[in-house]
């Protein structure tokens, strides 16, 4: 079977943590990457830093690169992020991890404060769109 530039390819890790839940992780289609929200579930698929938000944070971050990676593309090529917050007196702390994971120019970006997540214990969730070509420029 050809691949065509139209064709979207399911991204892949392995292991999935998103399979058992029959998500897929994000597809690549041509040059864009789009990416399912990413939280703080780790390789197995259990939850770090319950409670803890900066943890959460982290991990949550970490899950986003490494399926950017998986599509061959990486957070200095995101262009859009959704990011959803179960309380939005994090907002501060979300300002911060902008300017440590992401560089100017800055990806486009929606925040939400949401009632809960896909599991109780979640506090933040992140979904973005990123290049595989070229560069992100002012």
């Amino acid at each position: 079977m050809t691949t065509r530039p139209q064709d979207a390819r399911r991204i892949t890790t392995d292991p999935d943590p998103f399979d058992p839940f029959n998500i897929a992780l994000g597809y690549r289609l041509g040059d864009l990457v789009i990416t399912s929200g990413q939280a703080a579930i780790d390789e197995q698929g259990e939850i770090v830093g319950a409670g803890d938000f900066d943890a959460q944070a982290e991990q949550t971050f970490a899950n986003l690169r490494r399926v950017l990676a998986a599509a061959g593309s990486s957070l200095d090529k995101v262009v859009k992020v959704t990011i959803y917050l179960t309380d939005m007196t994090n907002f501060p702390k979300i300002v911060e991890l902008r300017a440590k994971h992401f560089s100017r120019p800055w990806p486009a970006d929606t925040i939400v404060e949401v009632r809960s997540l896909a599991l109780p214990e979640l506090m933040i969730e992140i979904e973005a769109m990123a290049l595989v070509e070229g560069d992100v420029v002012e």
